[in-house]
């Protein structure tokens, strides 16, 4: 155990995950989606960086391991994100979420 504040890394990881749900649900820009997106899974990698170092031992690296995979996988998100977002605009003109349902070939 370390004495890191476990009340303040919780707070702020619960912030920032309320923070990237808020924009999940109420954005309808699709850039401005993917920004709320990776705001959560931020909120989940600290959340496993912290206890990583709260607990220490074995089990520390375990939780950053699973931190570098998630940041590994956010990566991929964007990426697959951004190819849909220039698809969108190129078939309609827009990045407007609602019009992503007809994004058809």
């Amino acid at each position: 155990m370390t004495d890191l504040p476990l009340v303040g890394f919780i707070g702020l990881s619960a912030a920032l995950l309320a923070i990237g749900l808020f924009g999940i649900l109420t954005r309808r820009n699709f850039i401005l989606l993917l920004i709320a997106i990776e705001i959560a899974m931020n909120a989940t990698i600290l959340n496993f960086v912290y206890f990583a170092a709260y607990t220490g031992g074995t089990a520390g690296l375990t939780g950053q391991s699973i931190a570098v995979v998630l940041v590994g996988f956010a990566a991929t998100e964007v990426a697959v994100g951004l190819a849909i977002v220039l698809a969108l605009n190129r078939l309609k003109g827009t990045i407007n979420v609602a019009q992503a349902t007809e994004l058809k070939l």
